[in-house]
């Protein structure tokens, strides 16, 4: 196979996780150029021959790559994907892929209709977990799908990190929860099973992190709270004397910029006292194609771990933890284990090889010009995306909603 040329635009967490595993397998694939505007965060990424833009729209004055990974902001999806395909370069968006039903088909409409390859960084697809439940459902040994039901749980330090006080807080500056975090399962959901999501109802709201839920003696800041020893969103307990890894990188690369960041910035911030407004668990109803249901459960109130599910067919049923399926077969009473080598399934480790994952699909579909290699498409996506909207659109009315037609 050819060796690839990448192009990053948006070097924050998701573009540097993505650029490593290019750092990683230099024979497949190279990063000449990396576009944002904190240099700081390019500095991250650029090393010889890596050449550095302030903004992706310099990208666009020559084509210096065969693709760009587009990890940009939640919002700031759509320009830059419809411009850049059009330039001739192939994308690997990161999800959501737009805030909403109406921008996230202008972006699929407007790219697919250029030609070039199109991957959303569903993560969650790549992973081995996910090809031994897929080859589990897919072997017929639970019989007809009748139900699932599925947990994500957030976990409790995660939540006041990333949607508390972090960029993913609020539906103004980024998307609701269901977009920003499980828009992973709905659409994992629909790849297992091969069944679309037909009707969604949904419930949900932040009970918690709220203003009115703020002890009486608790601080503005958690430096200067005199109940942050014993709270369980210390920003000191999460952000300190853990390394300088994810989460602790977000805040700074040694002790003094991370003091300075609890000192003045959003992560040192009483997590009732912040501007979030996405919700802090939400559960969801579904009927699937064949008549199949299914309930999704996203919750911050637990460890970080991983997704946990359970399958109920018309044969036997399983249950997976996210590194191993139990499979009880109904015609003769057996329960059989099977494990895959565990890798984790937090945004922290690598969402369970995801990432590493969809990287090598990516890569491998632009060096043989097999677009096969893909299975998160711009049809697939979009699909999961309109499951989110509608559910959104559920919980705000109180009703059953139909997922729309892609």
């Amino acid at each position: 196979m050819r060796r690839v040329t990448l192009a990053v635009a948006g070097a924050g967490n998701r573009g540097q996780t993505y650029a490593s595993w290019v750092a990683a397998h230099p024979g497949r694939a190279e990063l000449v150029a990396v576009a944002d505007p904190d240099p700081a965060r390019r500095a991250r990424l650029a090393g010889p021959g890596v050449r550095e833009f302030g903004d992706w729209r310099e990208l666009l004055r020559e084509r210096v790559a065969d693709a760009v990974i587009l990890s940009t902001q939640d919002r700031l999806h759509v320009e830059p994907a419809v411009a850049l395909a059009r330039a001739g370069y192939a994308l690997l968006v990161e999800k959501p892929m737009a805030p909403t039903e109406e921008e996230c088909r202008e972006l699929v409409s407007a790219v697919t209709g250029t030609g070039v390859l199109l991957a959303v960084c569903h993560v969650l697809r790549y992973t081995p977990y996910t090809a031994l439940v897929k080859e589990t459902v897919d072997s017929g040994v639970l019989g007809e799908i009748m139900s699932i039901e599925h947990l994500e749980p957030v976990g409790w330090w995660h939540q006041a990190h990333s949607y508390v006080r972090g960029p993913w807080r609020s539906e103004r500056l980024a998307s609701p929860m269901l977009l920003a975090k499980s828009s992973h399962d709905l659409d994992w959901l629909a790849y297992v099973t091969g069944r679309r999501i037909e009707k969604v109802a949904s419930f949900g709201s932040l009970g918690h992190f709220r203003p009115e839920r703020r002890p009486a003696e608790a601080a503005d800041r958690c430096l200067d709270c005199v109940l942050e020893p014993r709270c369980p969103y210390s920003a000191p307990r999460l952000y300190l004397n853990r390394g300088y890894d994810w989460p602790t990188s977000v805040l700074g690369e040694n002790e003094e910029q991370v003091m300075d960041a609890l000192r003045t910035g959003p992560y040192g911030r009483c997590v009732y006292a912040c501007d979030n407004d996405v919700v802090d668990h939400q559960v969801l109803a579904m009927e699937l194609t064949g008549g199949a249901t299914a309930t999704f459960t996203m919750t911050a109130f637990t460890e970080q771990t991983h997704r946990q599910t359970k399958i109920f067919g018309s044969h036997g049923r399983l249950i997976g933890d996210g590194e191993s399926v139990d499979v009880l077969d109904f015609r003769d009473g057996r329960t059989t284990r099977r494990g895959v080598a565990e890798t984790g399934s937090n945004a922290g480790d690598g969402h369970g090889g995801g990432d590493d994952g969809v990287m090598d699909a990516f890569v491998t579909a632009l060096a043989t010009g097999d677009p096969a290699h893909v299975r998160s498409g711009p049809t697939e996506s979009l699909h999961s995306h309109l499951a989110v909207f509608a559910a959104e659109k559920a919980r705000h009315s109180g009703t059953v909603v139909t997922v729309p037609a892609i």
